[in-house]
């Protein structure tokens, strides 16, 4: 028996694992289409790198300060449902904008409105569906169970949904917001085709501030999490930075590469390309070259995507390192998510995902306001080749990592 308010594990990844799967590609397509065009849309009203940038530090904020009370509202709520209302809120927001832009009444401060509250529904539906998986599928089956997941996440998110966002904007900002609301419109109806409830049982009744400082400690006095948390901190910091200018070097006659806004979209398809083939190497790597090992070549991997475009603005170059970097991405992600579902209790994951999160993703809105005012003040450059660095440096935490932790 499985622990209390837990379903038991079907045998393999069963029928309900494929409809999660394929209800957050179609959320990750929608999701690619927004991040990709918010940035797309704001360089209509502004070049200013840190006004730019600031759209980045606006969708990611909500992780710095939201984190912590939703992974404990998950861990008390049915998870599917948290997610199906986190999409509905996520697809009115979209509306919303279409029609602010319909009536002429958009600027670079609504699409941060929208950005910020967008940013607080992907808290809710991120922290619920990572929450969700060992009860959907048995923890002897996460590594391949996250892999296929990353696939078709990363796939829609970052090589179909860019370059659909720069043809969507091409043909009008209205026609690139109001696509991912029927996308949402379709992932909401394969949440609702999960059976069963997915409820964590809860022993006794406690305050929100006490569920709150229970996810807290467990993730301290996990020296393994702990340390997961704080490498993904900086890895987060560095790529959002890089992330928040990237637009600025890329698209454009006055830029580096010089690219056109579908170009750039396929520019960031190869990381997407990369993280498909990474989501399939992913459970061999870990069994080939052990947990340690693979964090390693994957941070490396990494390291490259961040500060190729200081060495050179040619696109089949940038392209590949894209590639390479996206593949190490998806291998250290798939390591130590399944890792860290191993480890947590159930009625705990929604708080340890959240205080993993609050630490490893928080960091996203800090990296993107650096990046920002490091381009403004020394150029775009020093920000690809500083945050190349800081990530080639989390290669000694991996240390930490055994092969043996469960």
């Amino acid at each position: 028996m499985g622990e209390a308010g837990v379903r038991p594990a079907r045998p393999g990844l069963g029928g309900d694992y494929w409809r999660l799967w394929a209800s957050a590609g179609l959320s990750s397509l929608a999701d690619g289409v927004v991040k990709h065009a918010l940035p797309l849309v704001a360089i209509v009203f502004t070049r200013s790198p840190a006004l730019i940038a600031g759209v980045s530090l606006a969708f990611t904020l909500p992780w710095l300060v939201c984190a912590l009370p939703v992974g404990a509202l998950v861990d008390r709520l049915d998870r599917r449902r948290a997610m199906l209302v986190a999409h509905v809120g996520r697809a009115a927001l979209l509306a919303g904008l279409v029609l602010a832009l319909a009536f002429d009444l958009g600027s670079i401060w609504v699409l941060y409105v929208v950005a910020v509250c967008v940013g607080v529904a992907e808290t809710v539906y991120d922290t619920a569906a990572q929450s969700i998986m060992p009860q959907v599928v048995g923890r002897e089956y996460l590594a391949r169970a996250n892999g296929r997941l990353y696939g078709i996440e990363l796939t829609a998110n970052e090589l179909v949904g860019p370059p659909l966002a720069g043809f969507l904007v091409a043909i009008g900002a209205l026609v690139a917001f109001g696509a991912p609301v029927a996308l949402w419109a379709v992932a909401i109806a394969g949440l609702l085709l999960l059976r069963g409830g997915f409820r964590i049982h809860r022993e006794q009744r406690s305050t929100l501030r006490a569920d709150i400082a229970e996810g807290l400690r467990f993730l301290w006095r996990q020296r393994i999490l702990r340390a997961f948390a704080i490498m993904v901190g900086v890895f987060n910091f560095a790529t959002g930075a890089v992330w928040a200018v990237l637009v600025l070097y890329a698209v454009g006659p006055d830029s580096a590469m010089k690219l056109s806004t579908p170009g750039f979209g396929f520019l960031m398809a190869a990381v997407a390309m990369g993280s498909g083939v990474g989501s399939l190497l992913a459970e061999r790597a870990e069994r080939v070259l052990g947990r340690a090992r693979s964090l390693a070549v994957a941070f490396g991997c990494a390291a490259v995507l961040l500060g190729i475009p200081a060495l050179t603005a040619h696109p089949l170059v940038v392209g590949t390192a894209f590639f390479v970097g996206g593949a190490g991405i998806v291998v250290a992600n798939v390591v130590m998510v399944s890792l860290r579902q191993r480890i947590t209790p159930d009625r705990l994951l929604g708080r340890l995902n959240s205080a993993h999160r609050l630490v490893a993703w928080g960091t996203k809105p800090l990296g993107a306001l650096v990046g920002g005012f490091l381009a403004q003040l020394c150029g775009l450059s020093a920000v690809f080749v500083t945050m190349s660095v800081l990530v080639l440096a989390l290669t000694v935490g991996t240390r930490v990592v055994t092969d043996e932790s469960t």
